[in-house]
Order: structure tokens, then sequence, then C-alpha cells
């Protein structure tokens, strides 16, 4: 390989259930002897891990052709720095992919399924045996991308926090939030569960459930329905926002309860909570910006935008 071996390919990986397990609890028999107490199959958590671990000697094999490479466990994303012209590929499931790329400014994204008959791999295009042709198709900028838009909150302290599917602003534990939410001229304090403001991406995932059982509740108590429920496109130039479970008081209104966030403009939070209060994203709730009394968020559509290869 000549051209574009230059480019350094950064494999991220994953641990599987298995590996979790035993460092929970120290050892593999201790790990079979809990799943099994529990009535749980153990010889499917071992098959998956197997898999695994050959899929990922496979993906090795084939990186192996470039002089630049380094593997990283998804753990690590929060604190490494991809270079720009970095070739990423992501081995696991959906959601490490959406992990993967709200760390990336642009550069290329290889999703590879490990295991089809396990998993359906909406972001995982690619199986082991198409790196040996994709890779060096990437590296020579000759592979076709989509692209998907990312949401951003930024604070008032100007601390970052980016999503591929989805930001939630709520409570870290199961308690009311209470905060001020302004949308264009309208504004109003709120209690409820939390919000979330999805992407195309993730308007078809956690998104898709919230309205889909809200529709179903609404009609279950005599509401008139208005249509189904649809997604929008990954790289639609807007994001949307749905308020989970507002209560309405003498202090807390539920006016501002749905709607969308046009790019260039922005959803506008205020904190009072005074303790617990969190922003994270796309189901990672380690990787967090506290939320707490005074904090101002504006949420917008990202500057960036993921590159998947197709």
């Amino acid at each position: 390989m000549s051209a574009g071996s230059d480019r350094k390919v950064v494999l991220v990986t994953r641990k599987t259930r298995l590996d979790e397990l035993v460092a929970r609890y120290h050892s593999i028999s201790q790990a079979r002897f809990y799943l099994e107490h529990l009535g749980a199959d153990f010889a499917d958590y071992q098959r998956e891990h197997e898999t695994y671990l050959k899929v990922k000697e496979r993906v090795l094999a084939v990186i192996a052709r470039f002089q630049r490479r380094q593997v990283i466990d998804r753990q690590f994303l929060p604190n490494f720095l991809f270079g720009p012209d970095d070739i990423v590929v992501a081995l696991g499931q959906d959601g490490l992919v959406a992990n993967t790329m709200k760390y990336l400014d642009g550069q290329p994204l290889v999703g590879v399924n490990p295991d089809p008959a396990r998993y359906d791999g909406i972001l995982l295009p690619f199986r082991t045996d198409d790196l040996a042709t994709v890779l060096p198709d990437v590296a020579r900028d000759r592979r076709a991308t989509k692209s998907v838009t990312m949401a951003k909150a930024t604070l008032s302290d100007r601390q970052e926090l980016y999503a591929v599917n989805d930001l939630f602003v709520g409570p870290k534990s199961h308690t009311s939030a209470r905060y001020e939410i302004r949308v264009d001229d309208a504004s109003e304090i709120q209690s409820s569960s939390g919000i979330i403001i999805s992407t195309g991406l993730g308007s078809t995932a956690w998104m898709k459930s919230i309205v889909t059982g809200a529709l179903a509740i609404a009609g279950g108590a005599g509401a008139k329905r208005n249509g189904a429920y649809r997604p929008m496109p990954w790289d639609a130039e807007r994001l949307i926002f749905a308020v989970r479970e507002p209560f309405p008081s003498v202090s807390s209104k539920t006016s501002i309860v749905f709607g969308a966030i046009q790019e260039g403009k922005d959803l506008r939070l205020r904190s009072l909570m005074p303790e617990n209060g969190v922003i994270f994203s796309d189901g990672i709730e380690a990787d967090f910006l506290q939320f707490n009394s005074g904090t101002e968020a504006r949420i917008g559509v990202a500057e960036r935008r993921g590159q998947l290869i197709q």
C-alpha cells in the first residue's frame, strides 16, 4: 500500500459483556457462577466474547498494512486526541459508532459489524471482509460519506458537550428538574423529569420512544391523535426537543413541551436546581456537564458534522 498509507488508522473497540463481568467478579468462573445463579445462559456470553475477539484479530491484520495505527478502548475516547487526517474504525454495536463520532471533527468513520447474526447494525454497513477494500479507498478519499448532524450544548462558563443522538438535561437521580426554558421570545419555568434534545439520527431512537409513548397515552386518555411520528433525516439541519413528564402547578408551566430548533437558533435553559443537575449526551452518563443553580445552557445544531463512510 502506498498512496494514503501514511494516514493513521485508529481502531476503537469496546469490552464485551463477559469482559465487564470478569472485571466486576475478578474471574471467568465467578462470572459464570453469577450468571448461572440468575438462570442466564453463560454460553451465549462466551460465544459473543469469542466471536468479537476473532473478528478483532482479523481487523488488526487489515490495519497492520498501515504504517501508523492505534487501538483504543471506548472508555478512553473523552481524553483521546484524533488527528485531522485520521481514519477511524469502530468495531462494535451502533452505540459505539455514535459514542465515537461525537469526539470527531470531520474525520471519516467506518462502522464494522462484528456479529451480523446478533446485531442489525444500522450504523455498521461493513463486515470484516470489506475492510481490505474499504480502508484503501478511504485513505485515497474515494469513498462516499453520509453526513450526520450533531447537537451542541454550551454552558455560561464555556464548557461544551457534543451529541450524535441526543442530549439529556435534567436531574442525576429520579427527582424533578427545575429550570427556566426559552425558545425564541417565549419562556417559562418548568418542573419535569428532564428534557431530551435530539438530532436527526437520534430521532429514530430515544425521541421516537418518547413521542410514541406520549401519543399512545394521549390516545388512551381520549385525545385525538394527529398522525404517526416521523423521524427526521440524519442530516436534518435542525434539532427537536421534548420535555418529559412536565408538571403543571402555580409555579411551573407546560406550554413549551415540544418543538424544533433550527440551525442558527438556540434552546436556552437556566438551571434552578441547587444540586444534581446534569447534561449528558448519547446515553453516556459518566461524561457529563454539571447543570446547577444559575448555570445557563445554549443548545443548538453543532458546527461539526459526523462523516460516516458508506
